[in-house]
């Protein structure tokens, strides 16, 4: 069981590091839609834009993973304890016969309070594996995420998109931008700058 631990501690952290690389990723392609932007190539700009999106999608799927990987190690950390609480519960109740016989009380309140002790811990161990499972959640992304991208880094860049960017321009999934879309889109970014 402690090596199966390990293992899956290890396998979280190798998927935490996947995350990072895919924000670093992430930002590297950003920089290289600002550049697209400023030399007119709105096309290449969409498809970095995209790859953003998939970025992030894959860092949060990564996460994802990490968290469900953690949660599994929690629960094998669980069965260990329990393994552990359950030897010492034995070895309490041997305790507790002799000294029922005996009827110290002094000795048997002790024994009772590292017995209520022992159910803590254990309560807290299986709130905290309980906590980490309904943390994973499942996110979806909708297309507009590329068009928000795509105006952040003109926004970023100093350039107006909507001169660059003709009316009804079609996207790569046969989505049409059109002006009340790129208003809605703008409102959006303009929410997003205040919350940052």
């Amino acid at each position: 069981m402690e090596k199966l631990l390990f293992n899956l501690k290890f396998a979280a952290q190798e998927l935490n590091r996947n995350a990072k690389k895919c924000d670093t990723e992430e930002k590297a392609e950003k920089a290289n839609i600002k550049k697209a932007i400023q030399k007119g190539h709105m096309e290449v700009a969409r498809i970095h834009a995209e790859n953003v999106v998939c970025q992030n999608n894959q860092a949060i799927n990564f996460l994802r993973m990490s968290a469900w990987v953690e949660a599994v190690a929690a629960r094998v950390q669980t069965a260990v304890t329990m393994g552990l609480v359950t030897k010492s519960m034995a070895g309490i109740i041997k305790s507790m016969d002799a000294m029922l016989r005996s009827m110290n009380l002094e000795k048997i309140s002790a024994l009772l309070d590292k017995l209520e002790h022992q159910f803590e811990t254990l309560d807290v161990q299986t709130q905290q594996m309980e906590d980490t499972m309904s943390s994973i959640t499942i996110l979806t992304t909708p297309q507009n995420q590329v068009d928000v991208m795509l105006q952040e880094m003109a926004d970023e860049a100093g350039l107006d998109l909507d001169m660059e960017l003709p009316q009804g321009q079609t996207g790569s999934f046969g989505t049409s931008v059109t002006s009340t879309e790129q208003d809605e889109l703008s409102q959006t970014l303009a929410c997003l700058n205040d919350q940052v």
